[in-house]
């Protein structure tokens, strides 16, 4: 008896002992992020209120290794901690950044497209926020209003001002969801998209933007639960993209140039360009081929602006009539030789619908002057070459079945099995082992929410899984108050884009040894699953995290699962990039060798270099 009342006195110690712990903890972070060192979003508020301070069963905080433990000397060496870059670089995008832009041909917008730095010129520093930088609005207000501190550019309000594309109202800009092609509002126009798209069947879930401004159709499109991936290249027009993100839509800086899109075939229902200024008609019809490409079977074209309406509109667009007129015929052309059909042409907007597949629409060959793209390596497109070739669809067995499969309306589709899975083209998963994929990450994300309660509550809303495998993460979280950018390295084995889209998620390749195509702080969250050991071998790992820290907005989260002896490495350099760590066991227990690195990045901007 006397043993047994030792034990149990032995249990409450500990016991009392790891709640006092838990709840320390929470408090010092929560005071180390109000004290801050500029204005915050008082995170630490809302962590001290909402936190519970309870034990967690199946999760302890504390490690059971330790650097001594560890092979290949990962416990020796601190690392330097990393500087502040100058203020010059608080926009700093590493692959499109102007000056070295400018040395590139001009020639199909090769000068604006991805030109990584070489490693003699890459930043070892840490990009500062600019001054009086503010957390961005909550969403949905973010959709409407940005502060000025934050981007703080004017050139589109004054360029765009009679087309409602942004105002500038003292410390805000005010996005009224106008555009160029709709400067009274994006929700008419939509609306007049879907009397012939069947958006409200909700059988269009994935929508590309091209030339997307600061993305308001995208923006408005979330209402009619459509999730956009809008792109603009950086140019003279400042920070399109920059405002799309701070606004909280879904953007990335790219351009139709002449090398593929970071897409896999038939990943988006709906394809669009709203006076994007892309040459349709030029280049044998190249950028529409890219088109078809990455639009799904049985997929709609928007296309308004120039050429379309060009009767009516042409003495506005300062054009004659014979120049608009073919330049309009060549589209129809190109569309008529890729089967599309068009649908519809009224109010200068034109809508084409992809064929459903290669039988009932076959390639006309005769008059086509390319042919069929290979199919060997359809999704291998990082930096590769456009090509004018049509895509060749899989094979059906009657003229009315979809090419690939047929996808559930959303959000049915978001945990039905893929078409890719039940075809069995993506090698090494199964319905059996995407099913499991699923039940695994619902549970990931419960132990996240555990330690992380603000996780789904509209605190982080742009979001990104930088190794996101069939895109569980991101299905496990969908909410209306956050999006997740899914992307999938180019060095993985194997390509699971394809199966994301047709999930109604969005992604995009990416190569983690270059910068992403992003502004600095556009994101709230960052997840990284097994990425270091991925990389491991390819580039350091203080590029990777560098990079992290660029795109992570001041006082946003980083999740980072990982083997043990390659996170106690990343802690190391995490602390010399100031985020606040910690490492935590796996929710399975001690034992599992997998661990994960939670971190919060400090508030700091360009003037507080001391801090």
């Amino acid at each position: 008896m006397a043993r047994s009342s030792t034990e149990s006195r032995t249990r409450t110690t500990v016991f009392v002992v790891v709640v006092f712990g838990l709840c320390s903890f929470f408090y010092l972070l929560g005071v180390w992020q109000r004290s801050g060192f500029g204005r915050g979003d008082t995170i630490a508020a809302v962590v001290n209120e909402q936190t519970k301070c309870v034990v967690l069963p199946n999760l302890n905080f504390e490690t059971h290794h330790s650097a001594s433990d560890l092979p290949n000397d990962t416990g020796s060496n601190e690392v330097e901690p990393f500087k502040p870059c100058d203020a010059q670089y608080t926009d700093y995008t590493p692959c499109e950044e102007q000056k070295r832009a400018m040395t590139f041909p001009r020639d199909k917008m090769i000068y604006r497209e991805r030109h990584c730095p070489p490693e003699k010129e890459k930043l070892y520093c840490l990009v500062p926020a600019p001054k009086d930088y503010a957390a961005p609005f909550s969403w949905p207000k973010s959709r409407d209003y940005v502060h000025y501190a934050n981007v703080p550019h004017k050139s589109l309000t004054v360029e765009k001002a009679i087309q409602n594309w942004v105002h500038y109202e003292g410390k805000v800009f005010r996005f009224p969801g106008g555009g160029t092609q709709f400067p009274q509002g994006a929700d008419n126009y939509i609306d007049h998209l879907a009397s012939v798209v069947p958006i409200a069947d909700r059988k269009v879930r994935t929508a590309l933007d091209t030339g997307c401004g600061v993305a308001s159709l995208g923006a408005y499109l979330l209402k009619k639960n459509v999730l956009t991936m809008s792109f603009a290249p950086r140019d003279n027009h400042e920070a399109q993209v920059q405002f799309a993100l701070e606004r909280g839509v879904p953007a990335y800086i790219g351009v139709l140039g002449s090398i593929k899109l970071p897409f896999p075939p038939r990943a988006f229902d709906m394809a669009h360009c709203s006076r994007c200024l892309i040459p349709w008609s030029g280049n044998d019809g190249m950028y529409m081929m890219e088109v078809d490409r990455v639009l799904r079977p049985g997929g709609y074209w928007v296309l308004s602006g120039p050429p379309i309406g060009w009767k009516i509109h042409y003495k506005g667009w300062q054009r004659t009539k014979d120049d608009l007129q073919n330049e309009q015929r060549k589209i129809e052309q190109f569309a008529e030789l890729l089967c599309w059909n068009k649908i519809s042409e009224k109010d200068g907007i034109a809508i084409w619908r992809k064929r459903l597949n290669d039988k009932s629409c076959p390639m006309k060959q005769e008059n086509l002057k390319v042919g069929k793209c290979e199919l060997a390596y359809y999704n291998d497109v990082w930096y590769k070459k456009m090509e004018v070739c049509a895509t060749p669809l899989p094979e059906v067995k009657s003229v009315t079945e979809v090419a690939g499969g047929q996808l559930e309306p959303f959000p049915q589709r978001l945990n039905a099995v893929p078409p890719r899975i039940t075809h069995g083209s993506v090698p090494g998963f199964s319905v059996q082992s995407y099913q499991e994929d699923n039940k695994l990450w619902q549970k990931h994300i419960n132990a996240y929410k555990k330690i992380n309660n603000l996780l789904d509550t509209g605190r982080f809303r742009n979001l990104m899984d930088m190794n996101a495998g069939l895109g569980s993460f991101a299905a496990a979280l969908e909410s209306t108050k956050l999006w997740v950018m899914n992307v999938v390295p180019t060095i993985a084995d194997t390509s699971t884009l394809g199966v994301i889209y047709e999930r109604g998620l969005i992604g995009m390749y990416h190569d983690w040894c270059e910068g992403f195509s992003t502004y600095p702080r556009t994101y709230d969250l960052i997840h990284a699953n097994a990425v270091f050991s991925l990389y491991e071998n390819k580039c350091k790992f203080e590029d990777i995290l560098l990079e992290m820290d660029r795109i992570l907005r001041p006082e946003g989260a980083v999740i980072i699962r990982d083997k043990v002896d390659v996170l106690v490495k990343v802690e190391k350099i995490a602390n010399a990039i100031r985020w606040q760590t910690r490492l935590a066991d796996h929710e399975g227990g001690p034992h599992v060798p997998e661990k994960i690195l939670f971190a919060v990045k400090q508030y700091w901007v360009v003037e507080s270099k001391s801090s």
